[in-house]
């Protein structure tokens, strides 16, 4: 009985604390304040969905500079951010990051560099690793 039991409780588990997604590629765009010093992106209108995209999360890494000349774009980290806004000016497969997510994946100084980024499910271990 015991084993019965603690089976579908450990499967709820590991769904609960495992996210399915899927890398997609784009560009990063940089954006300045004013705003609340945080790990935030704005994403474009498809994507923002007419605000259904507020508080979802997403993982993006930063695969090269735009500028191909420019070596060491990419600080090899990557960032986690929370939707926030709709970016106007973005092209569809763009994010636009605070500063601080930025800086944590790129050279600062770019503005702009090719990323992929996924989406992700908050699990009950990363409630406790957001501030905001």
């Amino acid at each position: 009985m015991g084993v019965v039991t603690k089976a579908p409780i450990l499967i709820s588990m590991v769904v609960l604390l495992t996210s399915v997604a899927h890398a997609l590629s784009g560009q990063a765009i940089v954006y300045n304040p004013p705003y609340v010093r945080v790990m935030i992106a704005k994403v474009h209108g498809s994507l923002f969905a007419n605000g259904r995209a507020c508080g979802r999360r997403y993982r993006v890494r930063c695969i090269s500079g735009t500028n191909k000349a420019i070596r060491d774009a990419c600080t090899g980290s990557t960032v986690d951010v929370k939707v926030v806004d709709r970016c106007e000016t973005c092209a569809g497969n763009e994010l636009q990051l605070s500063q601080e997510a930025f800086a944590k994946i790129a050279r600062l100084a770019l503005g702009r560099v090719n990323i992929e980024y996924e989406q992700y499910i908050l699990t009950i271990i990363d409630r406790y690793r957001f501030s905001y």
